[in-house]
C-alpha cells in the first residue's frame, strides 16, 4: 500500500464525504475544517474563522492516483463558482484543494490548467498548503449514513465512475469522449497532432501527466501521432486487446485510466522497436514555450 492524503473543500462536507467513500481506493475520510485564520474553530464559527467545510482523504495510490482524485473532485463541484456551491452560500462554501508537499502542488496545478481549457470563466478553486485543519464535530462524521435523508448538493445515489462519465461527456465533445472513455478511435490524418512537427510536450487531455515528448515523435505514416517511448516508464498501462478479432496491446494512461492507442513492434529499430501509436483526443499539446508556465519545466532538457 501506498497511502496518500489530500483534502478537498467542495461546499457542504457531508455529501463530498459521501460521495468519496464510495470510490476503490479511498482508505479514511473525514470531515473537518481548514484554512482559516484561526488553529481552533467550531461548525457555528467558521463564517468568522475563515475556514472552509473540508474532507480528509486518504487513499491507496497503487489503486487511484491523485489526479483521479481530483478528477472524481471536479466532476461533483462547480469549479467556476466563488464561495458557492449547491443552494449553500459563503465563505466556508468556497472550494480548495490543500496539499502537503509540493510534488502534489505539481500534479494538482498540471490538472487544473488542463481542466480549464473546459471552460470560459476562470476556475476558483484555491490551491494552497493545508494549515489549521479541525476536525469537525462527531455529529458531522459520516452524517449521510446516519442521516438517509439529509441535505445533500450531490447525487450520491449515482456510481461515482457514472458521475465521471457524464462530466467528461459534457466536456469532452463527442469525438474526445468517444476515444478516451469509450475506447474508440480517432480517423487516420484528419485528427489534431499527426502532423504536427513543434517541439513540446504531449499530456493527458483530462489530467495533464506527462505523457510524450516531441523528441521521441516520429512519422511513421499511419495516420495518428507516433512516439517510439514514453517520457515516463510508468506513465502508461498496456493491457491485452483482442477485440475486432485481432490481438493487439492496448495502452492508457495511468492517471486518468482513458484510453490513448496501442503500442507495436514496428517502430525505428535504432530507438528501440516501438511505435506507441496514439489518438490525438486523448492528449493535449504543450509547446515548448509555454511548459514552464504549466509546469512541465523539468521536462525541458528531454527536449532536442
Amino acid at each position: 500500500m501506498n497511502k496518500k492524503v489530500i483534502y478537498l473543500a467542495g461546499g457542504c462536507f457531508w455529501g463530498v464525504e459521501a460521495y468519496f467513500r464510495k470510490i476503490k481506493g479511498v482508505l479514511e475520510t473525514s470531515a473537518g475544517y481548514a484554512n482559516g485564520k484561526t488553529d481552533q474553530t467550531t461548525y457555528h464559527d467558521i463564517g468568522m474563522t475563515g475556514h472552509s467545510e473540508t474532507v480528509k482523504i486518504s487513499f491507496d495510490q497503487e489503486q487511484v492516483s491523485l489526479s483521479k482524485i481530483l478528477e472524481y473532485y471536479f466532476a461533483i463541484i462547480d469549479p467556476t463558482s466563488k464561495n458557492k456551491q449547491g443552494n449553500d452560500v459563503g465563505i466556508q462554501y468556497r472550494t480548495g484543494i490543500y496539499f502537503t508537499n509540493e510534488t502534489d502542488k505539481t500534479v494538482i496545478k498540471r490538472f487544473v490548467n488542463s481542466q480549464q481549457k473546459f471552460y470560459k470563466e476562470k476556475i476558483q478553486v484555491e490551491i494552497m498548503p493545508v494549515s489549521n485543519y479541525v476536525t469537525a464535530e462527531e455529529y458531522h462524521q459520516n452524517y449521510l449514513q446516519k442521516n438517509p435523508n439529509g441535505y445533500c448538493h450531490i447525487n450520491i445515489s449515482k456510481d461515482p465512475e457514472e458521475v465521471i462519465k457524464e462530466k467528461r461527456s459534457k466536456l469532452l465533445g463527442q469525438v474526445r469522449y468517444q476515444v478516451t472513455t469509450l475506447n474508440g478511435t480517432e480517423p487516420p490524418f484528419n485528427n489534431a497532432y499527426s502532423e504536427n512537427h513543434e517541439k513540446g510536450i504531449y499530456v493527458d487531455v483530462i489530467t495533464g501527466e506527462p505523457l510524450f515528448i516531441s523528441t521521441d515523435k516520429f512519422d511513421s505514416g499511419c495516420g495518428w501521432p507516433s512516439f517510439t517511448k514514453p517520457v515516463l516508464k510508468d506513465s502508461l498501462e498496456e493491457k491485452e486487446d483482442k477485440t475486432f478479432g485481432m490481438k493487439r496491446v492496448e495502452v492508457r494512461s495511468k492517471s486518468s485510466n482513458t484510453h490513448l492507442g496501442h503500442v507495436f513492434e514496428d517502430g525505428p529499430k535504432d530507438k528501440g522497436g516501438l511505435r506507441y501509436c496514439m489518438n490525438s483526443a486523448s492528449l493535449r499539446f504543450v509547446p515548448e514555450a509555454e511548459m514552464i508556465s504549466e509546469g512541465y519545466e523539468d521536462f525541458l532538457k528531454e527536449i532536442k
